[in-house]
């Protein structure tokens, strides 16, 4: 009896031991547009977790890789208006990236509500991603 205590006793500290993985995966997404009278300055977050990190010299790092395409309300896609590499270093591991976007649009873009895509790669994994958050322009 005393055997099976300790191998269930074991098998609990094993479990609360191990590494959970982390899906990866894109959370908290926010877009908005200031008017800035003769164009509009376009803010946007969003969040990622479950990356993977290298670690070097009590050093934790991450890349993610971000390229954002605008739909439009009158569903064409102009691609690729912001890219950017998000790099990340700590002394503690990562929980999770910010990726920030911030870009103007001219005069010649119309009321409505526009979707940003953004299409986001791990660098350390090469795992993908796409989430959509939307926005509104108006007059």
């Amino acid at each position: 009896m005393k055997k099976i205590f300790l191998i269930v006793i074991c098998l609990f500290a094993i479990a609360a031991c191990s590494k959970k993985d982390v899906k990866f995966e894109a959370f908290s997404p926010e877009a908005f547009a200031y008017d800035l009278g003769d164009s509009w300055e376009v803010n946007s977050t969003v969040r990622v977790k479950g990356f993977v990190q290298t670690e070097k010299d009590n050093k934790y790092r991450a890349a993610i890789a971000y390229d954002i395409d605008l739909l439009k309300p009158d569903s064409t896609v102009e691609k690729s208006v912001f890219k950017f590499v998000q790099k990340d270093e700590n002394t503690e591991p990562i929980s999770d990236i910010a990726l920030e976007v911030q870009f103007n649009l001219d005069s010649t873009y119309k009321s409505g509500v526009y979707t940003l895509i953004y299409k986001i790669a791990d660098e350390n994994s090469q795992k993908t991603l796409e989430t959509k958050v939307n926005f509104d322009l108006s007059l």
